[in-house]
Formats: C-alpha cells, structure tokens, sequence
C-alpha cells in the first residue's frame, strides 16, 4: 500500500465527517485539520489542502442554502466584509500576542455558552425582529468584524459562533443564520486559500481527492440542516462547542 493512499484512507472519511459536521453547525476544522496532520503532512502543507477541501465543500454547501432562500444576502455579504477586515487584523494581533490568554478565557465562556444553549429551548427556533436594514448592516458587521477578528488570531469554532451571533444578536432563525455563516466562512476560506495556493503549500495528490468527500458531506449535512433546521442543528452545535472546548483544555494541557 503506497504512502499516499494510507494519507487517504485516513483523511477521506474524516474530511467527510467534517464537512457533515461544518455544514450545519460549523467547527468542521476541527476534525478535518488534526485528520491532514495526523497523516504525517508537514503542518503547512496540511492547513493549505485543509483550505483546499473545506472551500469546495462550503461553496456546494452554500449553493444549497442559496437554493431554498435560506441566505439573508445583505447580512451575508456585510458580515463577510467585515470578517475580512477583522481576520487581517486578528492576523496582526497573534503576531504581537500569545494565544493563551485567550485559551483560558474561552475555557470559562464555552461551558457558559453551552449551558445557555442546551436550556434555551427556543434558541434559533424562528426570526426575532430584525428591525430596519442599516440596523441588521450595522449587526452584522460588527458580528463579522468581531468573529472574523477572533479566527485571524486563534481560529477554531469561528463557523459556530457566527451561527450563535447570528441568531442571538442579528436575529435570524438557525436555517438563516446556517446560511449566511457559509458565505462568510467561503470568503474567508478563499482569501486564505489563495494565499496558500500563491506559497505552494497544497498537496494536491490528496487534497483533490478528500475534496470530493468534502463535497459530499457538506450536501449531504446541508440537507439535514435545511430539512430538519433546529432539530439537527443544536445538537451538532453542542457537539461542536464540547469538541472545541476539549481541543483547547488539550493544548493547554
């Protein structure tokens, strides 16, 4: 068996498993990058195919949103920009500052958010009152700015927590707010795609193939969401919140 189809046969099925997982409730990263690195690839190789795969499957994850009128676009796209501006400067932040700091802190404001979201039973249930448009622009990028400021300088979860902003600040209800969280993480992921791609630093022997099992769960987890919305959702969402909460409590470890 050649070395790279064991890489493949451990990061297809994960890089599935992700993309089922991102495309509902975010935080696919989480399973699909540690799956790159524990095949053996260099970590700069394995964050450039990890951003490979992932924007193929967020993009088919999106078109599927699209379809059903499931995105708000203005509060996508405002989002989306303000996420780009905040990942530069999040960026900037990381290389002046440790992240620890900011490890611990999320060590106290996960359990506090999961706490609040399983005894919520309404959380993302149906659309709060939006109020007028400047309002939900002014929101949403902020909630952008915000979010996209904490995936440049740490990262993990970023698609989680902008789905919880969306419906807990914006408005939206969990469908909607699935919705516009894949247009700004397919955004963010192209801009760093590109810039990966620019460096050389994708293994395209195996990310072109996990691609494909990328695509495959993210339509697959993107009809869960559409069909079955708050049911399918929130427990994936906690799924994802506990998965972070041990990936941090590890690093720190």
């Amino acid at each position: 068996m050649t070395d790279t189809l064991q890489k493949l046969l451990i990061i297809c099925p994960m890089v599935f498993l992700a993309g089922l997982v991102d495309s509902i409730a975010g935080g696919g990263g989480l399973i699909s990058l540690p799956a790159y690195l524990f095949s053996g690839m260099p970590v700069h190789y394995a964050y450039g195919s990890n951003k490979f795969s992932s924007s193929f499957g967020t993009l088919f994850s999106t078109v599927r949103f699209m379809k059903i009128g499931r995105i708000h676009y203005i509060s996508a796209f405002s989002a989306a920009a303000g996420a780009l501006c905040g990942s530069w400067l999040g960026a900037r932040i990381a290389l002046a500052l440790d992240d620890r700091y900011l490890k611990y802190c999320l060590l106290v404001l996960l359990p506090a958010i999961t706490v609040f979201i399983a005894f919520k039973n309404n959380f993302g249930e149906k659309e709060t009152r939006l109020g007028s448009k400047p309002r939900v622009i002014a929101l949403s990028v902020l909630v952008g700015f915000v979010i996209g400021t904490y995936d440049g300088f740490f990262g993990p979860g970023t698609g989680s927590f902008l789905i919880l902003a969306f419906t807990e600040i914006v408005g939206f209800d969990l469908r909607t707010a699935s919705g516009n969280t894949k247009v700004v993480n397919l955004s963010s992921n192209i801009a760093a795609l590109v810039t990966f791609i620019a460096a050389g630093k994708v293994a395209y022997a195996l990310a072109v193939p996990a691609t494909f099992f990328g695509i495959v769960g993210n339509w697959i987890g993107s009809g869960l969401a559409i069909k079955n919305g708050k049911k399918i959702i929130r427990p994936v969402f906690l799924f994802v919140l506990l998965l972070l909460f041990v990936r941090i409590l590890t690093d720190i470890l």
